[in-house]
Order: structure tokens, then sequence, then C-alpha cells
């Protein structure tokens, strides 16, 4: 995964001069999912919008790749810190292996829950490889967008926000 402290759910995306001229010429070679992904990104839509034209797909992987290839940036969004970790939270270093393991399978089973099973393997993938709460801070953010990409995750979002917060 490439940055995943960015808050794709909110941000807005652009097509870079690069990404631009890969829609003119084709000369990255971008597999047609991802060229279709391109051609939507119009300065005005959000992940979540997006996910709707490419659906069963993981567009945030989508949306990391073609980032990470200079085709696309974001503009930011407008609830850039909405979705952050409380600074009153412990150290890290108080919360204990067994606190980890919950944080961990609480966030698995969130996205299980509201997605299909395992539909989200990037971010499953991410989780299930947390070794300390350190970590799992860090795939926290997200975690976050994931859910606010399902209107029943946002929905329930606050809920599962404060449980998870218990053990993170």
């Amino acid at each position: 995964m490439t940055d995943i402290s960015l808050d794709m759910t909110t941000s807005i995306f652009i097509k870079t001069t690069l990404g631009q001229q890969e829609i003119q010429t084709r000369s990255q070679g971008l597999s047609p999912l991802m060229r279709r992904v391109l051609v939507l990104i119009d300065g005005r839509r959000s992940t979540g919008e997006l996910a709707t034209f490419v659906p069963g797909e993981d567009v945030d992987f989508l949306l990391q790749q073609l980032m990470a290839q200079g085709c696309i940036d974001t503009t930011g969004g407008a609830d850039d810190k909405a979705h952050e970790t409380p600074s009153d939270k412990p150290p890290t270093e108080v919360r204990s292996a067994k606190e980890n393991d919950m944080a961990r399978n609480f966030m698995t089973n969130t996205v299980n829950t509201v997605f299909e099973k395992n539909t989200r393997l990037t971010l499953l993938e991410a989780i299930f490889s947390c070794r300390t709460t350190q970590d799992l801070r860090g795939v926290y953010p997200a975690w976050v967008q994931t859910m606010s990409s399902s209107r029943i995750g946002l929905m329930r979002l606050p809920e599962l926000r404060e449980k998870l917060f218990k053990v993170l």
C-alpha cells in the first residue's frame, strides 16, 4: 500500500499532466479498469462516488496505483480532519498484546460485517500485518475511509470508532 494516511473517502482527485497525456496516448499501458477510473476522475468525484462506476472492484487500490504512477493527485477534501485518531489516546507502549489483538480483530470483523467477507483484501492484509499499537493506529485512517465508503458503515462509524478506541 502507498500512503494509507490519505483519507481517500473525502479526497477529490485530479488528473496530472501525465494522466492527461495517458488519456491521449495510452503510453503507460494501464489496464482497461485503471484507464476507466482515470477517465472518470474529473476534479469533483471522491472515492465513494468513483466506486459506483466500478462495482465490486477495490477502487482505493486502483487510485493508489494511479497515484503511484503519477497519473492523478489529490486536492484534499472537505473533511480531512474529521477522522483523525484523538490525541488523548494512551501512549502506544501502554497497550497490551491482548488489546492489540482485540483492536486487530475488531477492525477485521467490522470490515467483513459491513462488506462481503474478504472483499477489502488490501485493508485486511494491512490490518493483519500490524504487530504494534502504532502499526494499528497507522492503518486506522484506511479503516475509517473504507468504512465510510459504505452507507451502512458510514452510519455506524461513530459507534464503531468509539468501541475501537477502547482498545486502540
